[in-house]
């Protein structure tokens, strides 16, 4: 008895020995599956499902997500229980863990703190602090075991869009801070650096922020990058930083070999998601979503297929006659599609051209203060995935001169006089956000835009509206 006893202690202690030995010497492993900017288009889940499953039949996954899963699509956004069915697919198709993004506040904090409850995995963001009950803080990381590797996981989310929170009306933030999320990932980093074996960081703070951390701190293995909805690969340093821009049309795969406990080999690939056939139980799900007449029936057309430019002239087109105004402006960001899909236009197509309840307010302003506002946008170093580019859209055409480093210097308007001051309307995005915007007599009229779309549609179908933009950059000779 006694020589079966000790063989076993000197089984358990070889096997203990072993496992050391394999944490330490043997190769292992294993993928982070990452998604970002879904922007609740669930139309390309089905792919996506296939794809994930694809990946975990042959190794060890984890699959993350880098923040703004809603708001975008109006089949998801306006569904029964609103924003639910993007949590119901991530949650069926397993996810472990996501930070948050800056839509994530878009219907109050409230109504996030409900979703991240139904969510069944973790919700990391170290820089989102709470005091309120009605929006439980999110842990700033998670660690991981994948076949005996920690893996350390962080989460940031952008405080640079408007009032150190990010973009979103003050209201849905009463109660949050949000500490600077480059300087909060840099301090987690170093914390969590010798505790992990990898060390990722979830940001939706811009990939373009994103690349200073990484110059400045090499604490992490891989950043993940959101929020500027571009293709990224790239190395910095140690670092590697990708991006699979947005609207779940492509994947990123990053895939991790261990030596022990080091990092043997690390490399991350954009997989578009294209060529993988949908899978069914997805594909029913969609279509069972996507039934609903309210929101498909078509309300009327255009005779031309709409871009962006084309929809904004429309818009401020809308604005101009309903609110009586010489001047209407309007953003680039309030208008999520590059084109609309088709020249017949449904109640869905308007509420995920325009997903954010935006109200128009009426004011007045001189030349010289919309030049200014004009001016301080295309310069805008706070929100820099908004700048440099023409970002207001007008019923007045303007131009925009730069110098030669690229920074706007003077706007030329055609048709203003300069000694006038004219009744201007806007969305309120623009009102509450955008720098060095001076003006009198401001009305907040508490008007839908969507309301204003759908109305001017029924009344006007078909509209007519060119695509030959109006506002023009033009460098100083």
């Amino acid at each position: 008895m006694k020589k079966i006893t000790l063989l076993v202690v000197a089984l358990v202690v070889v096997f203990a020995a072993y496992k050391v030995w394999e944490r330490h010497i043997s190769e292992r492993s294993f993928v982070i599956i990452s998604t970002t900017d879904m922007h609740a288009k669930v139309d390309n889940f089905p792919k996506l499902a296939t794809a994930v499953a694809a990946c975990r039949d042959t190794v060890t996954t984890l699959l993350v997500d880098s923040g703004d899963r809603w708001t975008g699509n109006a089949y998801v956004d306006m569904a029964e229980e609103p924003r639910r069915p993007i949590i119901d697919m991530m949650n069926r198709l397993g996810y472990d863990v996501a930070t948050l993004g800056n839509h994530e506040f878009d219907s109050g904090q409230a109504y996030l703190g409900y979703m991240n409850g139904l969510a069944e995995f973790d919700i990391v963001c170290a820089n989102c602090l709470s005091d309120t009950i009605t929006f439980p803080q999110p842990a700033p990381y998670k660690i991981y075991n994948r076949k005996g590797v920690k893996i350390g996981v962080v989460g940031v989310v952008t405080n640079y869009d408007h009032n150190n929170h990010p973009a979103g009306k003050d209201e849905s933030f009463v109660g949050l801070t949000f500490p600077d999320p480059r300087e909060t990932a840099a301090v987690y980093g170093a914390e969590l650096r010798d505790k992990c074996d990898v060390l990722v960081l979830l940001s939706h703070m811009g990939d373009n922020i994103d690349r200073v951390l990484a110059d400045e701190c090499d604490d992490y293995d891989l950043i993940l990058c959101g929020h500027t909805h571009n293709l990224v690969d790239t190395l910095i340093g140690n670092t590697l930083l990708g991006q699979s821009a947005n609207n779940c049309k492509r994947v990123g795969v990053t895939r991790v070999t261990m030596k022990g406990t080091k990092i043997k080999s690390i490399d991350y690939d954009i997989v578009p998601l294209a060529d993988y056939e949908p899978d069914t139980f997805y594909t029913e799900w969609v279509e069972r979503l996507y039934a609903n007449e309210a929101l498909s029936a078509p309300l009327g057309e255009s005779r031309e297929l709409l871009n962006r430019v084309g929809l904004a002239a429309w818009v401020v087109d809308v604005f101009k006659r309903d609110m009586g105004v010489d001047i209407a402006l309007y953003h680039r960001g309030g208008i999520r599609f590059d084109h609309m899909p088709s020249k017949q236009i449904s109640t869905a197509d308007i509420y995920s051209m325009e997903p954010f309840s935006s109200t128009v307010y009426t004011m007045r302003m001189t030349p010289q203060q919309l030049r200014q506002m004009i001016i301080a946008k295309y310069n805008d170093t706070d929100n820099p995935k908004e700048s440099h580019r023409v970002d207001l859209f007008s019923n007045i055409p303007y131009t925009i001169l730069t110098d030669a480093a690229g920074e706007a210097v003077d706007v030329k308007f055609e048709g203003l006089d300069e000694g006038r001051t004219y009744s201007v309307a806007m969305g309120d995005y623009m009102y509450s956000t955008y720098q060095s915007l001076e003006a009198e007599d401001v009305i907040t009229e508490g008007v839908l835009v969507t309301d204003m779309l759908i109305n001017d549609l029924r009344k006007n179908s078909p509209i007519d509206y060119s695509n030959e933009p109006v506002q023009h950059v033009e460098k100083v000779k």
